[in-house]
């Protein structure tokens, strides 16, 4: 589990360096572009510009996002299990997440029978009735 979790967050750290690359790579593309109307001192506040409203429109969407799930998350039925509450926590706050499963597995790295007595536990199927 703690390994899917470290693999996920540097599949995420590559994806967020591919698109930093490519997002320089075109606002480069952009000045190269430009320059030569403007010269070099427009051209870099054209394209300090452009980056600004990039980022406003990226943080605009990310908070219209946020705020529909925590409007979703109020409308949840109010006797979710266990693990639909967990999700919510994961899905509403990452890095406290993140820091709750790091700290697991360093716990878990200290007490391996207590770790392995848990995993059991929810790997174990219940025992069928015989009624």
């Amino acid at each position: 589990m703690m390994e899917r979790t470290l693999m996920a967050l540097a599949a995420g750290a590559a994806i967020a360096a591919a698109a930093a690359v490519g997002v320089f790579s075109a606002f480069f593309a952009l000045f190269a572009i430009i320059e030569p109307m403007v010269g070099a001192a427009g051209a870099a506040a054209i394209i300090s510009g452009a980056s600004a409203l990039a980022v406003g429109i990226a943080g605009f969407v990310a908070a219209r996002r946020a705020d529909g799930d925590r409007k979703a998350a109020a409308k949840a039925a109010p006797d979710a299990s266990l693990i639909e509450v967990i999700m919510g926590v994961v899905r509403d706050r990452p890095l406290l997440a993140a820091g709750a499963a790091v700290a697991a597995g360093i716990y878990a790295l200290r007490n391996p029978q207590l770790a392995a007595a848990v995993i059991r536990a929810f790997m174990d199927k219940p025992p069928r009735d015989r009624n």
